[in-house]
């Protein structure tokens, strides 16, 4: 009998599972994924085999439980049915030819409709978004729907909790969602929890990972919406959550970072869309669907009024329908292209749209933020500035200690879209987010302003500039750059 080493048998064994991990890594991975992202999955497991495989099987397919899958199917359809033939959109001058084709774009993929009839109004003050936000729950009398990425009781908020809590002693339905991850890891998510059970609030997390509780999907899918809809009249849409500007981090308060944000206030037709997405969500975390309240009122469709589409997005979807949309209006753009995105890590399709739209002579800017709170995307969208400039693009730094965290994007003079979606892989395929498109000249004129502001305090970054960053940060950009695509 010959003896048999233990410790050779186990690397054999090892080798032949390593071997056999590549193999099926080469297999499985490109299968319907991006080619970025496939190869950086192919790099992860090929260097750190056992790794890179576990990785991938907890966060490499971008999908929901079936159960979610087909409510979302379900809700989509009912949308459908019950906003038929409701645009009441006046198709007057200047009316893009292309807008059809988007609106109908938009239509396919997110179920909801454009329609007529509305006005909206921009808030860029922080505080006093949370003002008028409380001001308009303090006059609810049916129902307050209230959904964001993080929602945290301090002293900045207080207000916002206050007034729910009136609304519910007031007899008002008041149903809050947020994000379970997000919000947990921010201080005082206890009690937020508490202060909401205390006041008779209907409350849920999104997302949650409860495994104990029968709770799980991929780990990293997250609601990154951010919503408040007032009895159906009133809504408001953006970028803002409800914290404290400095997001009640040591670090953000060490560093002396705050966040710029932008929220729109809407009235009309379109504050039922945004309630049938609230609606959705709260149907995918309790089983109870809202179906009142989905419907869009019937208005007189006035001059100056705008026409509005929203568009959800997310795993819950087939396609990515904000990338979807982006890529139809930077390409249909004939004339400027103004983009504000905190994190701005395109893939290929958007990379291309943006600098092909330089090459047709149109005028490109991009508003970012001169510092930045996540350091792995802040470098891998410091990545891509030399291709953005030498393309022609104009990038503007907004100036510390400002995180730059509003999201839309203006196309000409005509349509613009605003909303909770950054210009990132993660926002395109792992978030929830919800978009407005928006064709009204005064509504791009609100924007034109808000980006004028930006610009004053802003300074453009040059090429000549760019070029004397030192060999360090080139290396950790491209680092990151390659980490981003890991989806």
């Amino acid at each position: 009998m010959f003896g048999i080493d233990i410790s050779t048998v186990i690397l054999v064994i090892a080798l032949v599972v390593d071997f056999a991990i590549r193999v099926v890594a080469i297999i499985v991975v490109p299968r319907n994924r991006r080619p970025t992202s496939g190869m950086a999955w192919l790099l992860t497991i090929f260097f750190l085999p056992y790794i890179g495989a576990f990785l991938f099987l907890l966060i490499g397919f971008r999908t929901l439980p079936k159960k979610r899958l087909e409510m979302q199917e379900e809700i989509n359809q009912f949308i459908l049915d019950s906003t038929e033939g409701v645009e009441q959109v006046r198709r007057d001058h200047p009316w893009p030819p292309w807008l059809d084709s988007v609106v109908e774009l938009n239509r396919k993929l997110g179920s909801m409709p454009l329609v007529g009839g509305n006005q909206a109004r921009l808030l860029s003050d922080y505080e006093g978004t949370f003002a008028e936000m409380v001001a308009d729950i303090d006059t609810a009398h049916s129902f307050v729907h209230a959904e964001f990425y993080i929602l945290s009781l301090d002293k900045t908020t207080e207000p916002f909790f206050d007034a729910l809590e009136n609304a519910v002693k007031r007899g008002v339905t008041v149903r809050v969602l947020m994000d379970h991850i997000q919000s947990m890891r921010k201080p005082g998510y206890r009690a937020t929890l508490r202060r909401l059970t205390a006041s008779g609030v209907k409350w849920e997390l999104l997302l949650p990972l409860q495994p104990l509780k029968g709770k799980w999907q991929r780990p990293d899918l997250r609601n990154h919406r951010k919503l408040l809809i007032v009895d159906g009249t009133v809504g408001y849409m953006g970028s803002q959550n409800v914290i404290d500007r400095t997001y009640n981090m040591k670090k953000n308060i060490r560093r002396g970072l705050k966040w710029k944000d932008l929220m729109t206030r809407v009235e009309g037709p379109i504050v039922s869309g945004l309630n049938a997405i609230f609606i959705t969500d709260w149907y995918g975390e309790t089983n109870d669907l809202l179906t009142r309240d989905i419907q869009p009122e019937q208005v007189e469709v006035v001059p100056h009024s705008l026409d509005c589409q929203v568009v959800p997005s997310g795993p819950g979807f087939e396609g990515e329908n904000n990338l979807r949309l982006f890529l139809a209006l930077l390409y249909y753009a004939q004339e400027s292209i103004i983009i504000t995105s905190p994190y701005f890590v395109p893939d290929e399709s958007i990379l291309y749209a943006i600098t092909t739209a330089t090459q047709r002579g149109l005028n490109v800017e991009l508003f970012v933020s001169e510092v930045a709170d996540q350091a792995l995307v802040y470098h891998a969208q410091r990545s891509y500035y030399e291709e953005l400039l030498r393309a022609g693009v104009k990038i503007y730094l907004y100036k510390a200690p400002y995180v730059l965290h509003a999201k839309h994007f203006t196309i000409d003079d005509e349509v613009a879209v605003i909303g909770s979606s950054n210009m990132d892989m993660r926002s395109f395929s792992l978030n929830f987010e919800v978009s407005m498109m928006v064709r009204g000249r005064s509504f791009v004129q609100q924007l034109r302003a808000v980006q004028d502001g930006y610009r004053t305090d802003s300074r453009e970054l040059t090429l000549d500039e760019w070029m004397k960053q030192p060999l360090r940060s080139t290396v950790l950009d491209n680092l990151a750059r390659l980490t981003s695509a890991v989806q």
